[in-house]
């Protein structure tokens, strides 16, 4: 049932009825009715809800979402169809994922304007800078293209995890007038950096330093103009090698001039 299948997506991606009414232009209550199967949806909604939710309009309608197979076999080649995203990510790429999530709380993670969506953009350009400069990956996370830009695929299940541990506490808030989710560190937590070199080290620092101050939708809309972002199709996993494809806007290399060879 369409209605249920629009419940769990919800709950998946941790957004609030409030949210997703004011994102389709909707009151709470007659998004409460959508959930209920109690109100069909129009088809403007459907596929803004579709976008939000990281899926294909088709794949909304039929309450599919893309399956991730995990692949630890290192140098493998990704593939993909419209039903399936085979990802190679060895495993210390995932270990690295933590420590570098629980870095970025214990340093930003209270500053108000850091929700959800400025982790998701912190860990994307954390990534894609890196593979940009010096051509190799850093945590290796799967981003998928969706409404509000690029969405870590990993982050819901590590946090999970975490949250479940006692790492980590959710507080539902606002920024000025915007619904916010909070990840907020134990402070008895500290990171494990043993995984990560000096060069990996001062990339991050120099990335929360550039963007940490920024709001979600300011970061938001610079990641609407990265060509990694612009490539993709809805629903489907950024290229790390459109890096090298960037405009001035977003790139963090600096190229050298064919005419100077």
């Amino acid at each position: 049932m369409l209605a249920q299948f629009i419940q769990k997506q919800r709950k998946k991606h941790d957004l609030s009825q409030e949210y997703l009414a004011s994102e389709l232009s909707i009151s709470r209550p007659t998004y409460l009715q959508i959930e209920q199967g109690e109100r069909d949806l129009t088809i403007p909604e459907a596929k803004k809800m579709a976008s939000i939710f990281g899926l294909s309009f088709e794949n909304f309608l039929q309450e599919k979402e893309v399956d991730i197979v995990v692949d630890i076999t290192v140098n493998s080649k990704p593939k993909q169809t419209s039903e399936e995203i085979r990802i190679s990510i060895p495993q210390e790429k995932v270990d690295k994922f933590k420590q570098i999530l629980v870095y970025i709380l214990k340093k930003v993670g209270g500053k108000p304007n850091v929700g959800m969506t400025v982790i998701y953009k912190l860990l994307y350009f954390i990534d894609f800078d890196y593979y940009e400069k010096y051509e190799e990956q850093l945590m290796g996370l799967v981003y998928v293209k969706n409404h509000h830009g690029p969405t870590p695929h990993l982050f819901g299940d590590v946090m999970t995890e975490m949250i479940k541990n006692g790492q980590v506490e959710v507080i539902k808030s606002k920024f000025y007038q915007y619904p916010q989710t909070k990840y907020l560190l134990n402070p008895s937590i500290e990171p494990d950096l043993s995984g990560l070199n000096g060069t990996e080290m001062e990339h991050i620092d120099w990335e929360l330093q550039k963007h940490s101050d920024s709001t979600a939708s300011d970061l938001s809309d610079l990641s609407h103009k990265d060509t990694p972002w612009l490539s993709a199709e809805n629903g489907q996993p950024l290229d790390y090698e459109a890096v090298f494809y960037r405009t001035p806007d977003t790139s963090v290399r600096t190229y050298a001039n064919e005419d100077d060879n």
